[in-house]
């Protein structure tokens, strides 16, 4: 994939140099140059030569060259291009508004208010929104939204964070102490990965990721220049999760890193699946013999779709499990951007780190002042998710409606998604328990492996980009979650809406079977 995304790369980023905002600037620094007498420009400093090597080796499919031959198509169509479609559907991101989910009111009111305190008097919101909205600018700086808030987050949605989580560990305190809100669940991942940076060599900070797993890991594992560490999840058993894996993983692993922690998606991204409660008390163990810090990314917990799974948060296992394992180092994630919610543009999120060394974190709150504090409006709404309306709210029946018809419909375009999927040849799919992806495996035949490795390709990579060229559909190849070698998949959202998802998977349906009958 390195090598598709650099030439591709290579390929968009001379149209920028045709930009008349670039032209200008460069027009101006040459007039400079030759009125100070100077025609020769300095050498560059950074070169690729010079650049963080880091950074040069950090990938993020989800946004790769497929999203930019996405976005290159969808403005030659707007500008008359003829393709053999008339709309591009993006379904490689879990960008749930972009694909015109309904936003939940009661969220929507609560920022309006904070954002504009003047709607409070003028506006008729429900009774429970001016409060909330009152309550939560009462904790910020000059009651002003537009103030900063403390590094770790407002005091007040702090609080509203922790009774929240002790409401869904059926009574398992929450210390609002241990809460730093984040920009996204994204930069709270960041900020702990950050602290376990140590060692070179076999000393180097090994992070133990799933494969498949969310670029996000094997991105930030890079820039900050850790071992990755992968363990198989186990697609014929529904992505679940085999101990013998792990340990064959870390032994692995030992020889030439340091393991100190072991990352856990779940719901899963890519691969929609649920870990059972048994799964959850094997790694539980697992990562206690192992002396490993465990980072539990549960920002899809809203979103379970089938009957035999629920989900169950780390922090509430570990306590029950009790003993040794209620104490060991846990940081868990959650987001605005997912569940019901998809509001991704506000970037709200939070951690909640707990039986962390106290002075470790203090090196934790230092480190993040650095950042001043997450955006405001972020932390705002993850307060309306965090303490949402409950029977009797003004607010309460309208919230339900919609949170309801959100997850139900994802629930219906799950099941829809697997049925296609499976009826194809060449493609099997796992049941989407949850999150709001599937990631179905692609038999090829040998002839379509041979023509995309001539072409320097994956075969997975070659499939998704004749699939945007030729029907305008947009997925993320496996290659670049990680896959089993010798395996091939994608990656696509449930989230277009249901008249646009029968679309995409009437357009997929036909692509599929002319790209098997071409390659038979």
């Amino acid at each position: 994939m390195s090598v598709i995304f650099r030439q591709c790369w290579n390929k968009f980023l001379p149209t920028l140099s045709r930009n008349s905002a670039f032209e200008s600037v460069a027009a101006h620094r040459s007039s400079t140059r030759a009125m100070s007498g100077d025609m020769a420009a300095p050498a560059k400093v950074l070169t690729m030569d010079t650049l963080n090597p880091c950074i040069v080796k950090m990938e993020y499919s989800v946004r790769g060259p497929l999203v930019i031959r996405a976005t290159e198509i969808q403005k030659q169509l707007k500008e008359g291009k003829q393709f053999p479609f008339k709309e591009v559907i993006r379904c490689n991101i879990g960008d749930c508004h972009a694909m015109e989910q309904q936003y939940i009111t009661f969220i929507r009111q609560v920022v309006a208010c904070c954002t504009y305190p003047p709607l409070m008097e003028t506006a008729g919101f429900p009774a429970d929104v001016v409060a909330r909205a009152k309550k939560l600018l009462g904790g910020c700086g000059g009651g002003s939204l537009g103030a900063y808030s403390d590094s770790s987050g407002v005091e007040v949605i702090r609080k509203d964070i922790a009774s929240y989580i002790t409401r869904r560990d059926g009574g398992v305190k929450a210390n609002s102490d241990n809460i730093m809100l984040s920009t996204g669940a994204s930069d709270g991942i960041k900020s702990i990965l950050k602290l376990l940076r140590q060692g070179d060599g076999q000393t180097k900070t090994g992070i133990m990721i799933p494969i498949p797993q969310y670029p996000l890991y094997s991105a930030t594992i890079a820039e900050y220049d850790m071992q990755q560490v992968g363990y198989y999840l186990n697609e014929e058993n529904k992505w679940s999760l085999d101990s013998a894996e792990l340990k064959r993983s870390i032994t692995e692993a030992r020889k030439v890193c340091n393991p100190r922690a072991i990352v856990v998606i779940n719901p899963g991204n890519p691969t929609g699946s649920v870990l059972t409660r048994q799964n959850i008390e094997d790694i539980v163990r697992f990562a206690n013999e192992e002396g490993l810090v465990v980072l539990a990314d549960e920002v899809y917990q809203d979103n379970v779709y089938v009957p035999d799974r629920e989900f169950h948060s780390f922090k509430k296992v570990m306590s029950e499990m009790g003993g040794a394992y209620a104490h060991m180092e846990l940081a868990s994630f959650h987001s605005v951007s997912k569940g019901y919610m998809g509001e991704c543009g506000y970037r709200g999120g939070y951690c909640e780190y707990v039986n962390f060394d106290p002075d470790v974190v203090a090196m934790l709150r230092k480190s993040i002042t650095a950042k001043l504090c997450p955006s405001v409006s972020g932390q705002v709404t993850m307060d309306c998710v965090a303490a949402y309306p409950v029977p009797g709210d003004p607010s309460y029946d309208l919230w339900l409606k919609e949170k309801t018809n959100v997850l139900d419909t994802l629930k219906m375009k799950a099941k829809m998604t697997v049925e296609m999927l499976n009826s194809l040849p060449g493609i099997k799919c796992n049941d989407v328990q949850g999150a709001m992806y599937a990631f179905p495996q692609l038999v090829f035949p040998e002839k379509a492996i041979e023509k995309a490795k001539s072409e320097g390709k994956q075969p997975d990579f070659m499939y998704a980009w004749e699939l945007l060229e030729e029907y305008g559909l947009c997925v993320v190849p496996g290659s670049g979650f990680g896959q089993k070698a010798g395996t091939y998949h994608f990656r696509m959202t449930i989230l277009p809406p249901p008249a646009k998802m029968q679309d995409f998977l009437k357009r997929l349906k036909e692509f599929h079977c002319k790209f098997m009958e071409k390659y038979q």
